[in-house]
């Protein structure tokens, strides 16, 4: 009897928790409320733990802006676009959760990312040791555009910036600013990287069988990078100094594109669906060598 109890307790707690992350068939102030207090208030919170943790302990300066669109041969730039893209989304769903119209999600949640990265951008231009960056502001514009105009021309998310990171031995030769810990080196060492473009093949030929979670993707990775100039340093890691672009093809899979009538699920798939999954890959490098690889990440 008393596993029966606990069982029912249990599909109680999860019809609850599907029940609060259903979106609201309209608008539901108390819940639109929550989204805007939280985002405001989460905002916030990262702007001044950012200002105290790391700008506090540089010197300020009049607010300036510079040139790093060079650097780290555009993988910082991959990551801008793809940091505003999916802050976008999880604006947008957020308001579509609170039943807000479509237009309130566009105008007011798919532009999360650009205002928020945008401050971030601010904070940078006043700091002595950095500066804001057009390129960074662009990246940023190109991340929220990819995400609106695909809402605008579809009404549904085609093609989804994706991620993938493993560690390399560059991280070694400078861990201060390629990471001493392992998730510090999935995060900032920018060697073992990837940005991808995953498009959803089911969505571009609606009538076919093909599955309608099978994507193709093409990623833009990048090694050999110590510092974000083509500056080197050799170790015993680092025997030749070559800087290097790598483009890659691969199979992939929309979570979102899975049926279940669980919004558990739907959230978790949504979440995940950040991530390019492991797959056969074929990788191009820009000294026209190339491999084949039976599993990439």
């Amino acid at each position: 009897m008393g596993l029966l109890v606990l069982m029912f307790q249990n599909l109680q707690a999860q019809s609850a928790v599907n029940a609060f992350l259903k979106p609201s068939d309209s608008l539901n102030v108390p819940r639109r409320n929550t989204v805007v207090i939280s985002e405001v208030a989460l905002s916030a919170g990262v702007l001044v733990g950012l200002n105290q943790l790391w700008y506090a302990d540089y010197a300020r300066s009049d607010f300036h802006f510079i040139n790093d669109n060079s650097e780290w041969l555009q993988m910082d730039k991959a990551g801008h676009v793809f940091s505003s893209y999916h802050f976008g989304k999880l604006g947008k769903e957020a308001l579509q959760w609170s039943g807000a119209s479509r237009k309130s999600q566009l105008i007011y949640g798919s532009t999360l990312g650009f205002v928020f990265l945008t401050a971030v951008e601010v904070m940078d231009g006043y700091s002595s040791n950095w500066g804001a960056s057009w390129g960074d502001v662009a990246a940023n514009a190109t991340g929220t555009a990819l995400f609106v105009s695909q809402e605008l021309l579809w009404k549904e998310q085609r093609i989804i910036p994706k991620f993938s990171s493993h560690t390399t031995p560059y991280a070694s030769a400078r861990p201060n600013a390629l990471g001493n810990s392992l998730n510090e080196q999935l995060l900032k060492d920018y060697n073992g990287q990837t940005y991808w473009l995953s498009a959803n093949v089911h969505s571009f030929f609606k009538d076919s069988k093909i599955p309608k979670w099978l994507n193709v993707a093409v990623g833009y990775g990048a090694e050999g990078m110590i510092t974000g100039e083509d500056a080197f340093v050799n170790t015993i890691f680092l025997p030749e100094r070559k800087r290097i672009r790598q483009f890659y093809f691969s199979f992939d899979a929309d979570l979102t594109k899975i049926k279940t009538k669980s919004h558990v699920l739907k959230t978790v798939f949504s979440i995940f669906n950040t991530i390019k999954i492991p797959a056969p890959t074929f990788e191009y490098r820009a000294d026209g060598k190339g491999k084949l690889r039976a599993l990439y990440f």
